[in-house]
């Protein structure tokens, strides 16, 4: 009995040197597959979570939520009532200016463009946490009740809006004159 074990664990040995230098034999590619399967859960995960922790690129609004006439940009209040910043865009020839709307802890609605003085040549612009505007270059921290209110420095821009009615108000006029925070073409 022995002998046949040795015998067959000679020819084993033979087959599997043979498909080894013939280049047949049979690679156990388990550990490969779940390799890039968890690397493509892993980086989807990722993904999914940077797109949901509101740190992606700024996020338009869609249009139906607002009316524009030539002179002005209107919104219905009741968009603001959750808190959460809204963030637009408004197309003045070549350029996109963004700017971003949310009513603050202090129950206002405030507005903003999405860029400050210093910053603004990153092009980053701000994301919301919880009560504060954080700018997505710097890291700095602005509390809602601040935004239009201060100015300047690493502040988001304030922009001039009123209320008229159930709608939130905002000059077109108002909105071009933040042109020079998003013209990145170098020209005036």
């Amino acid at each position: 009995m022995s002998k046949k074990k040795k015998k067959t664990g000679n020819v084993n040995t033979r087959s599997a040197k043979k498909a080894a230098v013939l280049g047949t034999e049979r690679k156990n590619r388990a550990p490969l597959i779940i390799v890039g399967v968890c690397a493509i859960l892993i980086s989807g995960g990722a993904l999914a979570f940077y797109s949901l922790s509101g740190k992606n690129t700024a996020a338009t609004t869609a249009p139906s939520a607002m009316t524009s006439n030539a002179s002005v940009v209107t919104y219905p209040i009741s968009l603001f009532s959750d808190g959460k910043a809204r963030h637009f865009d408004y197309r003045y020839n070549d350029i996109t200016i963004r700017y971003f709307i949310l009513k603050s802890s202090d129950g206002i609605i405030r507005a903003a463009f999405d860029a400050c003085d210093v910053c603004w040549p990153a092009g980053k612009c701000y994301y919301q946490e919880g009560d504060y505007m954080v700018c997505r270059n710097c890291g700095r921290r602005f509390a809602s009740i601040l935004v239009n209110e201060v100015k300047g420095g690493c502040n988001p821009a304030p922009l001039k809006r009123g209320i008229t009615g159930d709608k939130l108000v905002i000059d077109v006029s108002d909105i071009i004159d933040g042109k020079q925070y998003f013209n990145f073409s170098g020209k005036a």
